[in-house]
């Protein structure tokens, strides 16, 4: 697994991109265009709303941004909403990364793997669904809590926390690890060029199927 990930990268919102730990242009699809690996977001199949969410760079790293995120559904609340049913599916994409020095020359970044897609989509899951009843002060020792879990879970991709499930990536069969929680779900596999991961809640995984993204001005419509 990518070591970055559990550090914590630093990630652009879609108001406010942010690339390298440097403020960017306020145009939200700056920092998608300027990656160098294809984008990946649900199928023809989804016909509902789409929407960019954040694209970003591990920590150390130079400069070059290495995963986002793409919605589908309803935006997931930014904080709790009592009886929040918000349904939605979010697609991760990070890009395939060999082992390399960091930005500063000081260590080594390890490559990315589909264990990078899983810890980027749980900790996504997390974030979206946290318990309601937990007052503020208790929501950042559950979020480590559970951050810790999802680590270790990401860790071990092909032990019994996850499940075998073949969905279709540019109308071609692939396999992935798949989980379920009270939160939602959350999987991870491979797909041409790029690392995948995903989570949603009121959309079943069994349904959806993945593609490269040839227009990104499809995700900022309203």
């Amino acid at each position: 697994m990518d070591a970055t990930s559990q550090a914590g990268g630093t990630t652009a919102t879609a108001g406010d991109p942010v690339v390298g730990g440097q403020a960017g242009p306020t145009d939200p699809l700056v920092p998608y265009l300027s990656a160098d690996f294809p984008w990946y977001g649900l199928d023809e199949g989804w016909s509902g709303r789409r929407f960019l969410m954040q694209a970003g760079a591990g920590p150390r790293a130079a400069g070059d941004v290495d995963y986002g995120s793409l919605g589908h559904g309803e935006e997931p609340a930014r904080q709790y909403e009592p009886r929040d049913v918000r349904k939605f599916a979010v697609v991760v994409t990070v890009a395939r990364r060999d082992s390399r020095r960091s930005a500063d020359n000081t260590g080594t970044l390890e490559a990315t793997s589909a264990s990078s897609a899983a810890w980027l989509a749980g900790s996504g899951l997390l974030a979206a669904t946290w318990p309601g009843q937990l007052d503020r002060a208790l929501r950042q020792d559950w979020l480590d809590q559970q951050s810790s879990l999802v680590w270790d879970l990401a860790d071990d991709l092909a032990g019994p926390g996850w499940s075998p499930l073949s969905l279709p990536v540019d109308g071609l069969p692939q396999p992935f690890r798949y989980r379920e929680s009270e939160y939602g779900w959350v999987l991870a596999g491979e797909a041409p060029g790029v690392l995948l991961g995903a989570y949603g809640r009121g959309v079943s995984a069994y349904g959806i199927g993945f593609s490269t993204v040839p227009d990104l001005a499809a995700y900022t419509r309203p």
